[in-house]
């Protein structure tokens, strides 16, 4: 999310669009594996305590991941919506109302900050002195997004089905985020196999909750539906009851540097 003053208005209306399906988005969108968020703490899990931080939260896909890691959790979220639903599903997390751009959080309140599929919305030049303020020394902060594969011929067939709204607004920057060497260092990228089980209505319900097909007007986006699930049951790997939908979780890591 972030501020719609400093952004175009083409990225706000794509950033805010998500609370409008908030109970859909929380449903429908697939969660993270174990393996990605062991790689994003490992600079820090040791330490006894582990606080995180889950910025943008969202309704909590990855403070479920984050939980079966028996840690210390807090979420930030900017949309009402979107923290409702949050607090509905996890009522036992501290949950706050704020942005990466303004972080309701005070200096060195937590180890690790961990971002699931939001920190392209983020104002990178507001945001990563806040990130750096909240953080203990040497803490982490990472990116995780969940992406299609598309180096399956169905998944990228499944894309032109829906006249490009389907892909993921996040599709083009795990690798092109930059964090500022001045703050952060040993910036790593890695990449986990991941998929989601589905059938055809509920891919195109998950697909329904993207960024590009929310900013749709209701009959494009009704006619967009129709023709992934048109595609989905013309496909043999896709036509017939369940099959799963092949992701990457991609994940950026960064430590705080030590001499900031």
């Amino acid at each position: 999310m972030n501020d719609p003053m400093t952004f175009p208005d083409r990225v706000v209306s794509r950033a805010l669009s998500f609370g409008t399906q908030a109970a859909a988005y929380a449903e429908e969108r697939p969660g993270y594996p174990d393996e990605a968020i062991l790689w994003a703490l490992e600079p820090v899990r040791s330490r006894t305590a582990l606080r995180v931080l889950d910025l943008g939260a969202g309704t909590g896909k990855l403070t479920e991941a984050l939980l079966r890691q028996a840690v210390d959790v807090v979420a930030v979220e900017p949309d009402p919506n979107m923290l409702s639903e949050f607090r509905q599903r996890f009522p036992g997390v501290k949950s706050l109302a704020g942005s990466a751009e303004k972080i309701p959080l005070p200096d060195g309140a937590v180890d690790a900050i961990l971002v699931g599929q939001a920190m392209h919305w983020f104002d990178l030049d507001r945001a990563v002195p806040e990130m750096a303020r909240v953080l203990t020394t040497g803490g982490v902060v990472a990116g995780l997004w969940n992406l299609d594969d598309d180096s399956v011929a169905w998944v990228r067939g499944l894309n032109e089905a829906s006249g490009g709204a389907a892909t993921p607004a996040s599709a083009g920057w795990p690798e092109s985020t930059r964090l500022d060497g001045r703050v952060f260092s040993v910036v790593e990228h890695a990449r986990f196999a991941h998929s989601q089980r589905r059938t055809a209505e509920s891919l195109a319900a998950t697909l329904a909750t993207r960024s590009g097909m929310l900013i749709l007007s209701q009959p494009e986006r009704e006619a967009a539906i129709t023709r992934i699930i048109e595609y989905l049951r013309s496909v043999p790997e896709t036509a017939q009851g369940e099959f799963d939908l092949p992701l990457v979780t991609a994940v950026l890591r960064a430590r705080l540097a030590s001499d900031r």
